[in-house]
């Protein structure tokens, strides 16, 4: 069966996506009166120049019914089947829309919650371009990628609390505090919803730093494939730091930076960055 992997675009893989064939529909951002599609025609500088100049987070939106149709209807002219992952559906109503649409499809469609976001979601695309490679089936995919979703460290720090105060994430008192005490709050997916897992506190490159150590006393069997360091256009001396760290204490295959496309840096600011990949049972 020839098999497409396809996304949301909320999976933030950057050049992975040309690289493997993967398919991705854009999730929408409004700035003002105008739409854009996330990862085509906004960058995230444009979400930064938003939010200076008004005041407020652009508004986020999900395709519709009509467009996931469509989207699949176009992969299904090459392709025998669609295995297609969305943003957690406790994140966004994409991943209800995109379910709606594939029950037209008479099973040659797939859609898979990832219960993750950014490349947390990313890994699990990326999981399965690798065993489309290996020649596996669309029922071994669907099976194996779903029962990993509980074991992908989906988590990251932000610099500022300002983007998460803007959209009701922490209260203005929090981010006061936060901001002149220099506490950074480490932010965890679980069950597919954001929470507050621990805080960091001084300059953001000693507490990433003591963030990945975190991580790695938390998750000591892990993946080795891949892992993901992702930033919402961070600081290069950080991004790096964060990257030599993970070499250093973690035995990765494959250590990659992305960058955070429109969608999620509308939510987290500028500055924040994760380190992601799956861990063992």
């Amino acid at each position: 069966m020839n098999i497409r992997i396809t996304s949301d675009s909320t999976c933030d893989l950057g050049a992975l996506v040309a690289e493997n064939d993967i398919g991705i529909l854009p999730l929408q951002v409004n700035l003002d009166a105008e739409a854009y599609r996330d990862g085509v025609d906004i960058t995230p500088q444009d979400i930064f120049d938003f939010v200076a100049r008004t005041k407020i987070l652009p508004k986020t939106s999900a395709p519709s019914v009509a467009e996931y149709e469509e989207f699949f209807a176009e992969q299904l002219k090459t392709y025998d089947a669609v295995l297609h992952f969305n943003i957690s559906s406790k994140s966004s109503g994409s991943h209800n829309f995109a379910k709606l649409a594939a029950e037209g499809f008479n099973g040659k469609v797939r859609v898979v919650d990832s219960q993750a976001l950014s490349s947390g979601q990313g890994l699990l695309v990326m999981k399965a371009v690798d065993m489309l490679k290996e020649g596996k089936s669309l029922d071994e995919i669907e099976e194996t990628v779903s029962a990993l979703r509980p074991f992908v460290n989906t988590s990251f720090v932000p610099d500022q609390l300002d983007y998460l105060h803007k959209g009701g994430r922490c209260s203005g008192m929090t981010m006061f505090v936060a901001n002149a005490l220099k506490i950074h709050p480490k932010i965890v997916m679980k069950e597919g919803q954001l929470m507050q897992g621990g805080k960091y506190r001084g300059h953001m490159i000693h507490c990433i730093s003591k963030y990945i150590d975190d991580l790695k006393e938390t998750y000591p069997d892990y993946d080795k494939t891949r892992c993901f360091v992702t930033h919402s256009s961070a600081d290069k001396e950080l991004v790096e730091a964060a990257k030599a760290k993970v070499k250093e204490i973690f035995e990765f295959d494959e250590i990659i930076e992305t960058v955070a496309g429109s969608i999620i840096t509308s939510h987290c600011g500028k500055g924040t960055l994760g380190v992601l990949f799956i861990y063992n049972r």
